[in-house]
């Protein structure tokens, strides 16, 4: 090269080319460059500085950067190729997603709190978890996995299920949306991967599978309406700030939003137990309330303790119907006090929360059938849900305040509504209706009759 030339502008990350004779290879230019600023700190002269200069192929000291492009990754195309259930590859699952997940951060009226997001279109939505946003004073902040801050206004919340939608101001045009699966596919073992921000650790990922599917799980933010889903039920490691954040599977596509774990203590984290709110009632509520900014619900118009029912020689649990709304669609469905509902459609209630769940899973005007158990003998009953009047049940939580198959309040002395909300930072209903608390204080009870036994 000509004396005084400059070189032609090379990429410093690609893969280094094929040795030439009498070529001196990219690294080889690194390494005198460390040599020269070695020269330089040990005695050579500012003139060093402009040889430094043209030896690595700079002809100005100070060039022109962009923060748009700090720490930004080409990401692979969803779904991820090569990687699927029988054998994910994590590493490209990652590298492709990790874009569309955001950290939030919220300033509320008691203080400050984190959670975690998902962008789902490219003019900036972001589903997360209503309890992440409830109560924000003003916009709240979302940073990119780059390192990025934004900020974004809440487009609407829906407490019944515990899911919100975020817009982000004057969003950038290369925000990268993910890609949503379908509820239908998922199956018990499937791996899954959690995307999020636990403990204001932003784009952490932990990994599992799943652990069972319809799990019933009530939560409530304090003062506020219970959330009941038949959750997603997951052993990936998941904390304080993960709420809202997506859950992936092996092929990089959305199948829930982590929202809730069990716990022991106030003081545990994740003991394997997860908690997420399956993609289709996502997207469905997240649909809603990016065009209208509210979420309808559908009504059965029930109010429901749990117990058992024996028909044909065999004994299930079910949802015991204590109470029949006039002119709900139940009341049209000939459904009668005193029965116990065993299913709806091919699933079966295991009990008030299950139905609840199952209900709040569908839309107004879905035709479904119910399995009822009256009289000793199993019958059906073909049910046009109906969408739930704003003001039905709201005086009195835990007595239909969805309408659908809540809870009577002296179920076990608990009607829904009343425990605490599990979002993975607080506590959760363990499986089988008892609270944390409750159970630590059964696992205390039963140690010391062994002692004393």
């Amino acid at each position: 090269m000509p004396p005084g030339a400059v070189p032609p502008p090379t990429d410093p990350w690609a893969a280094p080319a094929d040795p030439a004779p009498r070529r001196r290879s990219r690294a080889w230019v690194w390494i005198a460059s460390a040599a020269a600023v070695g020269l330089l700190v040990g005695g050579g002269s500012v003139a060093s500085l402009g040889g430094l200069d043209v030896l690595a192929g700079a002809s100005d000291p100070v060039r022109s950067a962009s923060l748009a492009d700090v720490g930004r990754t080409e990401t692979d195309q969803v779904p991820v190729s090569g990687s699927s259930t029988e054998n994910p590859n994590w590493q490209a699952v990652a590298s492709a997603v990790q874009a569309s997940v955001v950290a939030i951060d919220v300033q509320t009226q008691s203080g400050g709190g984190q959670g975690s997001g998902v962008i789902i279109d490219d003019d900036g939505h972001v589903v997360t978890n209503n309890h992440v946003v409830a109560g924000a004073q003003g916009n709240v902040q979302v940073t990119l996995t780059d390192g990025r801050m934004l900020e974004a206004e809440v487009v609407g919340t829906d407490a019944s299920t515990d899911l919100a939608v975020l817009q982000v101001v004057d969003a950038p045009d290369d925000l990268q949306a993910a890609a949503f699966g379908d509820s239908d596919d998922v199956t018990v073992g499937d791996p899954v991967m959690a995307v999020g921000n636990p403990l204001g650790l932003a784009n952490t990922v932990t990994t599992g599978i799943v652990s069972a599917l319809n799990r019933p799980v009530s939560t409530q933010e304090v003062g506020g309406e219970a959330a009941v889903t038949n959750a997603v039920q997951i052993d990936a490691a998941i904390n304080p700030g993960n709420s809202g954040g997506p859950l992936f599977d092996a092929t990089g596509r959305v199948i829930g939003i982590t929202s809730s774990i069990a716990t022991l203590s106030q003081q545990s984290g994740s003991i394997g137990l997860g908690f997420a709110i399956p993609v289709d009632l996502a997207r469905n509520i997240a649909a809603q309330l990016i065009e209208d900014g509210q979420a309808e619900h559908a009504f059965l118009g029930v109010t429901l303790s749990d117990g058992t029912a024996t028909a044909d020689g065999v004994t299930r649990r079910g949802a015991v119907v204590e109470s029949v709304s006039e002119g709900s669609p139940a009341a049209e469905a000939a459904v009668q006090d005193g029965d116990v509902i065993v299913a709806i459609g091919d699933d079966p209630v295991g009990g008030a929360e299950s139905l609840t769940a199952f209900v709040r899973s569908l839309t107004s005007g879905d035709d479904v059938t119910l399995t009822v158990v009256r009289d000793g003998r199993a019958v059906e009953l073909d049910v046009t849900l109906a969408t739930r009047p704003d003001d039905f049940g709201q005086s009195q939580p835990g007595q239909g305040d969805e309408g659908q198959g809540e809870q009577a309040p002296d179920d076990q002395g608990e009607g829904e509504g009343e425990q605490p909300a599990p979002d993975p930072g607080d506590e959760g209903t363990m499986p089988g209706g008892m609270t944390p608390e409750q159970f630590w204080e059964w696992l205390q009870e039963q140690q010391q009759q062994e002692g004393q036994g």
